[in-house]
Formats: C-alpha cells, sequence, structure tokens
C-alpha cells in the first residue's frame, strides 16, 4: 500500500500539496490504475485528488498570485521606469500561473483518463472553479499592474505601426531621435520586439486560462477611454479649421481596434470567419469605443466652445463636427450649460466693455445659428447675455446703434447692409417650409418656448435679435437719431451721401414712420447751406460787415425734429451777439414769417491765438472759445466773477477751463483765480489741472434714455389718472389702456415687460402698492 502511494504522489503531487512535476509515462497511468481498481480505492482517491487541487488553488496557487499585485513601486521616482517594472512582474506573475495551471490540468488530463478506463465519466468542473477561486480573493488595486502592461504594450505598438506606415526619410528621423517612442529606451537598446513577444505571449496565457477578459477587460476599457481622450487632446484640441472626426475614426479602426483584435485573436490581425464569438466581441467594442470616441471628441469642442464663438467663421469645421456628433449624442443640456458658464465667466463682467459684449453676442448668434438651424439652442443660451445688456449695461442701445452705422468687430454694419438680401431669404425659407411640410420636426422639451412667436424669433436676423433685447424698435431710433445729431453737429467733414445710405437701410429695419424725423435732420443740413450762402450774400448781413467780424456758417434745424437740446445757457461776447443778430435779421427777411432761436452752446469754433509770439490754430466748442475770449482783453479772472459774465455754473465752468490748462494757456494762480499764461511764467510747470474733466467732446443732445425716462413720466400721468378712478388694475389692463389712450402721443411704443419694470419702479419708490396681482396708489 504504500508503494501506491508513492507512485500515486508522482503522477498527482497535488496530494502531497505540492505542483513539482516528474516524468510519467503511459505504462506509469495504467500500472496505478490496476493497483487502485485492485484494491477498490479509485473513487476515493479521486474525490481526494480533487479535494487537494480545490485546496492547493485557495491557498497556494491563488495567494501567491495575487501577492504581487501587492507589490509597491511607487517609491521609484520614474514613471517610465516604474511602468517598465510592473509591465515585467504582470508577466513574471502570469507565465508562472499558467505554469501551475497547466500542471494541474494534466493530472487532471492523467485522473480523466483514469475514470475513463474504468468506464465512468469524469465529473469536476476545474476552469470554472479556478476563476471562481482566483476572482474571490481579487485585490482593490490588481489593475494597475494590468494597466501598465497594457499601457506599455499600446505605445509599442502605435510606435510599430507608425514604424511600418512611414517612408524612407520619415524612419531616418525616427533613427536619428535619442529614445525610441514606443518603449521609451535609449535607440541603441530598443525592446519594442521582445515586449510585442511578451504581450502575445501574456494574452495568449490568459486567454488559455478563460482569464483574459475577467482580468484584463475592466482595465483595457479604463486605458482605452485614456488613450482616445489623450489621442483627441493632442491632435484636435485648440484647432478648429480643421474636421478631424474622419481621421479619429481612422485612427479608431486602424490602431485601437486593431490592437484590440491581436489582443482577443491571439495576436493575430485577421479574424477567421468561423470564429463569431471573437467577431462579435470586436463589432461590440467597435461600436462602443466608436461612441465614446464621439463622446470624448464632442465634450473636448464643448469645453472650448466659447474660443470657437471668438474665431468664428474660421472655426466652422469644430462645429460641424459636433454638429455631427449631436445628431448621434444626446448634449444638449451639457452644450448649455457649459457654454452658459463660459458667456457669464468669460464675458459677462465689469471688466469687459459694453462693445465687446456685442460683439461676442454677435458670434454667438451666427455660430448657433451655424451648429442647429432651429434656434432653439440659440435663444437659451444667449438669454443671459440679454439679460445682462438690458439690467446692466446703460450703454447697450449707443453701442448697438453705433456699431451699426460704422465698421466695428461686431460686422453690424454688414449685416445692416444685407436687410434686404435678408428679407428675400426669409421669404424663400418661408416658401420651403410649406413645400416640405413633411420633413417638419417638433421642438425639442427643452425649448424654452412653443408659441409662434417664439419661433419666429428664433429664426429672426441678427439685428432683429439685438433689437429684441429691449422689445422696442423705438429706443435704438431714438438713440440713432442722437448719435446723428452729434455727428452733424460736430463733424465738420460730414458725409452726406454715408449718412442717406445708414438712413435707407435703417429704414428697412425699423420703418420709415419712426426715421422720419431723420430725414427731416438731413434735409435740414442741405436747406442750412442753401441758407447759409444766401444770408452771407445779402445786403442786409454785408451792409454792417467789419473787417474783424468772424464768418459765420449757421445750421438752422427744425427743433420739433430733432433730439432735445441740454438746458444749458451761456452769454456770448458782444461782438458774437451783434453777428448773431445781423444774421437773424437777414434770416427773418429771407423766410418772412420764421425767426432764429440760437443754442450758443453747440457747434464748432476755428479760432487762431497769438501767444507769446506764437500762433495756435484750433477748432473747440464755443463755451472753450468764448471762455478763452474774455481772457483777451482781460488776464486774470476771478471764477465767480468770470460765471456771472459768462452766465454760467462755477462748476461747469471750472471744468471747461480746465481745457485751456491743459494747452498751456491759462493757470490757476491761487484758489479760484485764473490768469493768462505769458512769457514771464513756465507754462509746462505751473500748469493745475484736474484729471477726470471731459475736455474737448461734450454731447449736445440730451441722451436717448433720459428722453424715455420724459417719455416715461408723460405716461406715469395717464397711471395716476387711472388708477384714480378705477382704484386698482392689474399690468395687463394698465398696458391695454395706455395703448388705448396714450397711444397717440409722440412714438408710442411700450412693451408690457418695460411697463412693468416702470410700475416695479413706483411700488420700490412707493409711490404703487402691488397686491394680489394688481396695482394701486399708495395712500399712506
Amino acid at each position: 500500500m504504500d508503494g501506491t502511494w508513492e507512485r500515486l504522489k508522482v503522477l498527482f503531487p497535488v496530494i502531497s500539496s505540492s505542483l513539482a512535476e516528474s516524468e510519467v509515462t503511459k505504462e506509469n497511468i495504467d500500472s496505478i490504475y490496476l493497483e487502485l481498481v485492485s484494491l477498490g480505492v479509485l473513487e476515493e482517491v479521486s474525490q481526494l485528488i480533487c479535494i487537494e487541487i480545490d485546496k492547493t488553488l485557495q491557498t497556494q496557487v491563488v495567494p501567491e498570485f495575487w501577492k504581487i499585485f501587492d507589490t509597491n513601486l511607487d517609491a521609484q521616482s520614474d514613471n517610465q521606469a516604474r511602468e517598465r517594472c510592473e509591465f515585467q512582474l504582470f508577466r513574471t506573475t502570469v507565465l508562472q500561473l499558467y505554469k501551475k495551471f497547466q500542471i494541474i490540468n494534466r493530472m487532471l488530463e492523467r485522473l480523466k483518463y483514469l475514470y475513463e478506463k474504468s468506464g465512468t465519466k469524469f465529473i469536476y468542473n476545474f476552469d470554472e472553479i479556478f476563476k471562481s477561486v482566483l476572482l474571490s480573493q481579487l485585490p482593490n488595486n490588481f489593475t494597475k499592474l494590468v494597466y501598465s502592461f497594457y499601457h506599455i504594450s499600446f505605445n509599442v505598438f502605435i510606435n510599430t505601426k507608425a514604424e511600418e506606415d512611414d517612408d524612407d526619410d520619415d524612419m531616418d528621423q525616427l533613427r536619428e531621435r535619442d529614445d525610441c517612442d514606443g518603449c521609451e529606451m535609449p535607440t541603441a537598446r530598443c525592446q519594442c520586439q521582445e515586449l510585442v513577444t511578451a504581450f502575445g505571449e501574456i494574452n495568449l496565457c490568459l486567454t488559455r486560462m478563460g482569464l483574459l477578459d475577467r482580468i484584463s477587460g475592466y482595465t483595457l476599457t479604463n486605458l482605452i477611454q485614456d488613450e482616445i481622450y489623450g489621442h483627441i487632446q493632442k491632435t484636435c484640441r485648440g484647432i478648429f479649421d480643421t474636421q478631424h472626426l474622419k481621421n479619429l475614426e481612422k485612427w479608431l479602426d486602424t490602431i485601437v481596434l486593431e490592437w484590440l483584435t491581436r489582443i482577443f485573436n491571439n495576436g493575430s490581425a485577421k479574424l477567421d470567419p468561423s470564429n463569431l464569438k471573437i467577431r462579435e466581441s470586436i463589432s461590440y467594442f467597435q461600436k462602443k469605443l466608436k461612441y465614446l470616441l464621439y463622446e470624448k471628441y464632442a465634450k473636448t469642442i464643448i469645453d472650448q466652445f466659447f474660443n470657437i464663438i471668438i474665431e468664428f467663421p474660421d472655426s466652422q469645421p469644430a462645429i460641424d463636427d459636433l454638429k455631427l456628433c449631436m445628431e448621434k449624442l444626446d448634449l444638449r443640456a451639457h452644450l448649455v450649460e457649459v457654454l452658459k458658464n463660459s458667456l457669464e465667466t468669460r464675458l459677462l463682467h465689469q471688466g469687459v466693455e459694453t462693445s465687446d459684449i456685442i460683439t461676442g453676442y454677435v458670434a454667438t448668434i451666427k455660430t448657433m445659428r451655424h451648429l442647429e438651424k432651429s434656434g432653439i439652442l440659440l435663444q437659451t443660451v444667449t438669454e443671459p447675455v440679454k439679460e445682462y445688456l438690458r439690467k446692466c449695461r446703460q450703454d447697450t442701445v449707443r453701442c448697438v446703434v453705433t456699431s451699426l452705422i460704422e465698421e466695428t468687430p461686431s460686422d453690424l454694419s454688414e449685416e445692416l447692409a444685407r436687410s434686404e438680401a435678408i428679407k428675400a431669404e426669409e421669404n424663400e425659407r418661408n416658401q420651403d417650409e410649406m413645400n416640405n411640410w413633411q420633413d417638419w420636426t417638433p421642438d425639442p422639451v427643452d425649448a424654452l418656448d412653443s408659441d409662434k412667436n417664439s419661433a419666429q424669433n428664433r429664426r429672426s436676423d441678427i439685428i432683429s435679435m439685438i433689437v429684441d433685447i429691449y422689445g422696442s424698435k423705438e429706443l435704438f431710433v431714438n438713440e440713432y437719431r442722437n448719435l446723428l445729431a452729434d455727428r452733424l453737429l460736430t463733424q465738420l467733414d460730414f458725409n452726406p451721401e454715408k449718412e442717406i445710405r445708414n438712413l435707407e437701410l435703417l429704414k428697412l429695419r425699423f420703418g420709415e414712420n419712426l426715421l422720419h424725423s431723420c430725414e427731416v435732420m438731413l434735409k435740414d443740413i442741405s436747406d442750412s447751406k442753401r441758407i447759409n450762402s444766401h444770408i452771407l450774400e445779402c445786403s442786409t448781413f454785408t451792409s454792417e460787415e467789419t473787417p474783424n467780424d468772424p464768418a459765420v456758417s449757421a445750421l438752422i434745424v427744425s427743433s420739433q425734429f430733432w433730439p432735445m437740446f441740454k438746458k444749458e445757457s451761456m452769454e456770448l461776447p458782444e461782438e458774437i451777439n451783434k453777428l448773431f443778430e445781423r444774421y437773424k435779421k437777414s434770416y427773418e427777411e429771407y423766410k418772412g414769417n420764421r425767426t432764429l432761436c440760437w443754442t450758443p452752446l453747440n457747434g464748432k469754433v476755428n479760432i487762431e491765438i497769438e501767444i507769446n509770439d506764437k500762433k495756435l490754430d484750433m477748432t473747440v466748442n464755443p463755451a472753450q472759445a468764448t471762455i478763452i475770449m474774455h481772457f483777451q482783453n482781460q488776464k486774470e479772472w476771478q471764477l465767480d466773477q468770470l460765471s456771472t459774465v459768462i452766465n454760467m455754473p462755477p462748476s461747469t465752468l471750472r471744468r471747461r477751463i480746465g481745457f485751456w490748462q491743459l494747452q498751456g494757456l491759462i493757470r490757476e494762480a491761487k484758489e479760484n483765480t485764473f490768469i493768462l499764461c505769458d512769457e514771464n511764467h513756465d507754462q509746462a510747470g505751473e500748469i493745475e489741472t484736474e484729471t477726470n474733466v471731459v475736455l474737448d467732446e461734450e454731447e449736445t443732445m440730451v441722451s436717448a434714455n433720459d428722453q424715455r425716462e420724459e417719455e416715461l413720466q408723460v405716461f406715469w400721468s395717464y397711471i395716476l389718472g387711472m388708477l384714480t378712478n378705477l382704484d386698482s388694475m392689474s399690468l395687463e389692463r394698465i398696458h391695454q389702456m395706455l395703448k388705448m389712450f396714450a397711444s397717440q402721443g409722440p412714438g408710442f411704443e411700450f412693451s408690457q415687460e418695460e411697463l412693468k419694470s416702470f410700475l416695479q419702479r413706483k411700488v420700490r419708490e412707493h409711490k404703487l402698492v402691488y397686491s394680489y396681482g394688481v396695482y394701486q396708489l399708495n395712500k399712506n
């Protein structure tokens, strides 16, 4: 019996808790079979062997395998060296496991032979037991070695593919490099070929043990995700003028999927048509990875979308790629969230000028229109921009109007010039929608509104969308009227053709009725030139002319059509007053029943100043000219004294004297005493000026906001009367009544939103009370 047991340990060393193999022949197996049968213990011995195999797996094989994964290599400062060590560790431990796996399999083959020889079926599913025991002891950090192994393998594979695809010149450049891009070793000691062999060997071992997917699958997925993301960042980030999607898909098919195919197909890139399991696995990976590629690439574009907006239209290729990605992925909510945050943090703050915000807003409209024709995303994304411009920037209207009539980065002047073409495009689009009604698709659920007006607004052109910030054309028309008035009054190189062209384009946008006043203003300019020429040749004017009289050219305006002038006054010098009176008298003779009312603060004055043997030719405003003329006859003035003579508030006078202080012609000798500089004083060293003054350019017209405020006060008188008679009214009712009774007033255009804002301001001023949806007068 002892001899039988010893011979049994040679065939099945596991019964002595060992996996050391000895040479075994078929005769040895047949001999032990006869001995076991004669002793009648074949079944018992077989069960013992299976029990010992389970025990050896649980106590020796599996713990020894996973123990290697606890090796800590973090002390290595060089990541490349650490990865190489982890590669070799993983390789070594897998080979050791595979060797033990083969030993146990050979013992089971002998045991199975004994069973078959006895005519009994051998039932023992070692593969499942092996995998279950191995995976039951899975450590938490096992993926670290696996990741390093496949990471190095992937880099080597990419380098190998690059060498296959490169031409001779590229190969020469590769050989000249100090380090290999694959194994990251010195080129002279490149280990890529050894690593490729080891990679195929380990994958084959894992496949034969049925562990490839269980041990490597999760890590492979994470690694490929990282590689896809890294490749996108390396090849696509910041490059918006080229479409990358096709190249990315090609890279995925030729690099990533071929690499995966070699892993699961025993190192071969060619799939056996009969091996449906592997073909289905690769097909599944292809779909999953393509989805992942689209998602990573789309999110990379979205993360840079603010830069894409700034670079539009050069960035159209990147937007085209994103459009293709969004056809396959639902990233609308992510795009809206990221873009809103980008706009709020990079555009909507005090450090950005209003004109730049408008330029960014226009670029956003153009970009989003290119991405999505329906305008739903555009409406959602730009709502914070519109709200910020409406509530936080008082100069929005002026900046918009300036952009419309002058060349600025926002390109609004080009949009204005396209007015007729846009109308034609809109008519053509509406006709196409009617003809292609079968292609209609409903708005998505995240659309802000679904009413017709909202849909129409989403398809509006850029200028219409900007006007929609306030919902009122009148604000923009009034601001244009103010800007036009300033230009007509201050620009000596006035270009009537350009202004007429701008006016005609604006009439296409805002209608002729609102811009009738501007037509009259331009007509006043041409009429003034004709009247001025006539008066200067009139005998009534020339008969009293003296050699010292300055030349005069008057701009005669129709006051009811021009914006309101600022309510400031000034007393002109006596000789100028006399000259104006002569001009006025000649005008009255020429026009019969009409007269002139001079606005002394408006206009420009060309003056020549002689001081210290120097001549200065300057163009200044009337107030500045009046001040310096008073110093012609009296070289020293007290501020209060000069203020009385000129009829100008001292604070305003001091601010305007600042201009001449900067020119070095007037200095403040002592507090509130100003004297004319002469050759006995060093102008450069003694001039004192206020640094915050606006010297040269002064607006002569009341701003559009101030004009609107005056109009609102007119509406307030209507509102007071309605609430006095009717006690309480809702917002909608007040708006209807105003439209009915106040619409005959000058330029009534009062949106319900603007009315609500106005009424809420009156509530804050305690003039109204708002309760249960209605407004009442505050009677306390």
